[in-house]
This record gives structure tokens, sequence and C-alpha cells, in this order.
């Protein structure tokens, strides 16, 4: 155990991000930022989307719950990251440690259904618009969302419960600076050959499957997109699609390389490295990405400015002094 912690026979011990590199205070100060900078402009997202009753369609109902799985995802991880680096306290408790891996791959599994949904609704909304009031309304959007929540908070249960009851025998180092459930089998003192199979097949249903539709979905679109006569449609559609493209590329490109092979295959090093890009960049980048050029958002965002100054000159003229 590490020298001068409390700890317990049963508590793990996470190595953190990148021991070995020299700037370590540097790379965690980047990070806690990074994570702000996510917190704050997810938070932004779901309040303009809820606070604008032009955005209460099932596009924008699904855009909000992909930044509440990242706003979540992110505050799952970095916090006990950051504090266990600037105290110096590398534990974790089995319980802490199997919360911890329950919400991570609940939030990771809803996300994956949530962009599924995504595409299904342009998917919709492009190919058949005169039945999408019918397939696509708010109604059945809020049952699918149900769905994508209970579906991976159901499969996360069984990925924790099964894993954490492997018994260790040895070091209980996490060479990770979370826990998560390929680390944790490595961990285990007994034959893991077989679960770890398990883990792939449910990897590919989780991942190839819904990755599978996603594309089918696109190249539906395109085909469609390329018959429309109206470039200005043509254009607004492209705009739209690239979004949610872009988000998918960035969310299945990494998960598919750490899920979807066995953890021999690749190092520590690169498991950490595709996780802080994952679950840590991409939810900061992932406001950005839809709010830039999607007009309906930036409409939102002045609109909210607007009642704030509106409110701020109101105070200041009814209290009688200045706002700093």
């Amino acid at each position: 155990m590490v020298p001068g912690n409390e700890s317990s026979a049963t508590d793990f011990i996470l190595v953190g991000l990148f021991p070995k590199f020299r700037h370590s205070v540097i790379l965690n100060s980047v990070i806690i930022f990074v994570y702000i900078l996510a917190f704050l402009g997810n938070t932004l997202l779901i309040v303009l989307i809820w606070g604008d009753s032009r955005l209460y369609t099932p596009m924008y109902i699904l855009l909000s719950q992909l930044s509440l799985i990242d706003l979540t995802l992110t505050s799952t991880i970095v916090p006990k990251m950051a504090f266990n680096f600037f105290t110096g306290k590398r534990t974790i408790s089995w319980i802490g440690c199997g919360t911890q891996s329950f919400f991570f791959l609940m939030l990771g599994m809803s996300e994956c259904l949530i962009l599924t949904l995504m595409a299904y609704d342009r998917y919709v909304a492009v190919c058949n618009p005169l039945r999408y009031p019918t397939l696509m309304n708010v109604r059945i959007c809020l049952q699918m969302v149900a769905g994508c929540w209970a579906g991976g908070s159901s499969s996360s249960l069984i990925h924790t419960i099964y894993p954490m009851h492997f018994p260790i025998c040895g070091s209980r180092e996490i060479h990770h600076f979370f826990c998560e459930v390929p680390v944790l089998i490595n961990l285990s003192c007994e034959d893991t050959s077989l679960y770890q199979s398990v883990v792939v097949v449910t990897s590919i249903v989780l991942l190839v499957v819904p990755f599978s539709l996603i594309t089918a979905s696109y190249t539906l679109i395109f085909l469609t997109v390329f018959r429309m006569n109206s470039v200005k449609g043509r254009r607004k559609v492209l705009a739209t699609c690239s979004s949610h493209l872009t988000v998918v590329s960035l969310f299945f490109g990494p998960n598919i390389f750490i899920y979807m092979t066995f953890t021999s295959s690749h190092s520590p090093e690169q498991d950490q490295a595709l996780s802080v890009f994952s679950n840590i960049l991409t939810p900061m980048l992932n406001p950005l990405i839809y709010s830039l050029r999607n007009k309906e958002v930036i409409a939102a965002l002045r609109k909210l400015s607007g009642r704030c100054v509106v409110r701020r000159y109101c105070f200041t003229a009814f209290s009688g002094y200045r706002l700093p």
C-alpha cells in the first residue's frame, strides 16, 4: 500500500495518469481545465435546449441527453483523479471502484445508443419527412431515451458485478487513473480469458452493431441528399449530419480499439491516452461541434444573453447602483 495512507485490505491503488511523466502537475492541471470547460459547455447546452421552447424537438432532446451523459461521464472520472493527485492519496475503496466502473460503463453504453438514435432521427427526417411526426415525435423520443438509459444501466450492472468478484492474489495497483473493467480483469489471479471473450462479444453488440446502423442510416441519407434539387436544403442537411458524424467518429474510434481487442495487445499508456481523448477531451469538443454551425442553438444563446442583459439592467435601475 501507499506509505502514510490509511487503507483497508480491499482498497485499490490508482497509479494515476502517466505516472512517469515529468510534468505531471501541468498535465493534471490541463486535464482539470478541460474538465471545467466540458462541464460548463455541456451545462450551457442543456440549459439552452430546455430553456427555449423552439428546441423542444427530438433532435435537440437527444442532443441534451448526449450533453448530460458527457457532463456526468467527466464528473465520474476527473474529480477523483484530481483529488488523488493533489492529496497524494492514491487509494480507492472496493465500493468506490465498483461505483465508478458502473457509472462509467452505464454512461458509455447509453451514449452509444443515444448516438444511434440521433442517426435514426436524421434518417427519418431526411428520408421519410412525411412520416416524421408519427415515427419520431417527442413522446416516442422520450420513450427511446428511457430505453437507452435502462439498457445501459442493466448491461453495466452485469459487467460491473461479475468482474468485481474475481479474486485478486497479488498487487492491487490499477495502472490507470480510474476503475475500468479491462484493467480490473488484469488484476485477477484466475484465468479470465473466457470473460475477456465475453467482453469482446458484448462490445461487438454494443459498438459494431450500432456503428453499422449509423453507417447504414447515413448511406441512405447521403443518397437522398444527392437527389435533392434545393442547394440550401442540401447544405442544411449536410451541416447537421457532419456534426453528428464527427462526434460518432470521436466516440467509436477509441472505444472500438480499447474494448474490441484484448488488453494484452496494447499498453496501459495507450489505454490512458485514448481514455483521455474519448472521455475528457471529446466531451469538451461536443458542445462546440454542435453549436458553432447550428443556427438554432446560436439563436437560443443570443436569446438567453438578451434576457441576462435585460435582467441586469432592470436590477441596476431598481436597486439604485451599478453591478460590478
